[in-house]
């Protein structure tokens, strides 16, 4: 998974690329340009990651069998990821306003990746070895509890809170990386970030 320190080497690279045609060239380079550039700069690195969180969830499981128990609870410690899929941007999720010189950039929102689970650090308690012996109950709790785990993780990853932190993170990062082609090209630009359901996305 790539970060945002690709995304922002990319954008050098074309703000670098940018620099030497405007000093090349006999005409300014337009806004319009500069943002396509960037475009192009952004959705080469598809999907990126803008912010990550670590949780510790328990998960238990029961079955009985044949007049016996068997139970375990699994203490695990899992990271998730907080991506934006850039390769959804198109040509029109970027607008440049000439009268107020502000470049709107509607990014697609925060997906959050599968949990990746600490395996080395899972903490296990439990009883009922004999129903486990005898037959497949052990199966049945580990598969319930892998099941538990992942639904547990995301419900504790996916919050409100946790979404704006990675939104935050995102808008001030893609600002002042689209920010830097501008200064390049000797363009003067306040760059917006937004993201679905915020004021002005759909303008």
């Amino acid at each position: 998974m790539k970060t945002f320190a690709a995304l922002i080497a990319g954008l050098l690279i074309g703000a670098a690329a940018l620099w030497f045609v405007g000093r090349g060239g006999e005409k300014t380079l337009s806004p319009e340009t500069v943002a396509a550039a960037s475009l192009d700069a952004i959705r080469a690195q598809n999907k990126l990651t803008v912010f990550a969180g670590r949780f510790t969830v328990a998960v238990s499981t029961r079955v009985q069998k044949l007049g016996l128990s068997a139970e375990k609870t699994l203490i695990v410690p899992a990271t998730v990821r907080y991506d934006i899929d850039y390769s959804k941007l198109a040509p029109s999720d970027l607008t440049w306003d000439a009268s107020a010189r502000i470049m709107t950039v509607r990014l697609p929102d925060v997906q959050l990746d599968e949990p990746q689970v600490d395996i080395a650090n899972i903490r296990e308690y439990g009883g009922g070895s004999l129903l486990m012996a005898l037959g497949n109950a052990e199966e049945v709790i580990d598969a319930a509890n892998r099941t538990k785990i992942r639904a547990a993780v995301l419900k504790e990853a996916d919050t409100k809170l946790l979404r704006d932190l990675a939104r935050s993170s995102a808008r001030t990062t893609i600002a002042r990386s689209i920010a830097l082609p501008f200064e390049a090209a000797g363009i003067e630009a306040r760059v917006v970030v937004r993201f679905p359901g915020e004021s002005g996305y759909g303008l």
